[in-house]
């Protein structure tokens, strides 16, 4: 039997990208999935669909917009009414902007610091209370390879993501007797959909292969010289969920091809 049979799994931000390779891990370890993300509709109820048939759990989507804590506490609750219970958070809606500090827009720092940490926040405190009263729950915060360095023009970012591995930290102590664990998973770069369109991009305008150009993006920071997938870290989510990661909690792990070993 799937390991996660009968547990239910909130994802933020996973109508693509990571989020959406965490939500297949997930589906295919038996647990109930709730979706939430930006996108097209249609093709975001074609991947319910896709996960629903391929895994044969049930998939609801919520719109929640995570800069709104009144909608986050809306889609908690959802989850609870519509699949039973929220056994798993997973916090991994995020946004970028790149700007020098004394340059930078102060309504891009505050929709950077609500999406990437505020909303974590508000969704494990709405989360938590069906975790206790089960015994058992599981929360992932997406944060970073920036949540333990930092790289220049990206402080609204490198903090948020920094506050992720805090509060990861602080909430895991919190709970640490309720057979509730709270690990962060701090990728590196991450070859979705998007950034592999970028790299295509790049290499039609260069003349150069896709693999030249993959690897002319990632070797400054990425020792191995290469990304890491949205499956990888899926599987790593699914891993932090099974029993055998009972006692791992607390702890950012690094998905980064040794970015952080240098």
């Amino acid at each position: 039997m799937p390991g996660l049979k009968g547990k239910v799994a909130v994802i933020t931000g996973s109508t693509s990208g990571i989020g959406k390779g965490i939500a297949e891990c997930l589906a295919a370890e038996g647990a109930d999935i709730m979706l939430n993300g930006f996108g097209d509709r249609s093709e975001i109820a074609d991947l319910e669909k896709k996960i629903a048939t391929e895994y044969g759990v049930k998939v609801t989507y919520s719109s929640a917009d995570m800069s709104q804590p009144s909608e986050i506490v809306g889609m908690i609750s959802e989850a609870q009414k519509k699949l039973g219970n929220v056994d798993i958070l997973v916090n991994n809606a995020g946004i970028q902007h790149v700007s020098p500090v004394d340059e930078f827009p102060e309504d891009r720092w505050d929709s950077v610091i609500a999406i990437n940490l505020s909303s974590a926040f508000h969704s494990i405190k709405a989360a938590l209370p069906f975790m206790k009263d089960k015994g058992w729950g599981r929360i992932i915060n997406v944060a970073s390879a920036h949540g333990l360095t930092a790289s220049p023009n990206k402080s609204a970012y490198v903090a948020a993501k920094h506050g992720v591995v805090g509060l990861t930290k602080a909430v895991a102590l919190e709970v640490a007797t309720n057979g509730i664990t709270v690990n962060a998973i701090c990728p590196g770069w991450v070859l979705t959909d998007l950034v592999r369109a970028q790299i295509e991009a790049r290499a039609k305008e260069s003349g150069r292969t896709f693999e030249d150009e993959k690897r002319a993006l990632v070797s400054e920071k990425t020792p191995s010289q290469d990304f890491s997938t949205p499956e990888q870290i899926g599987k790593l989510a699914a891993f932090l969920c099974s029993d055998a990661a009972n006692q791992m909690t607390g702890a950012p792990y690094s998905v980064d091809g040794g970015w952080m070993a240098q």
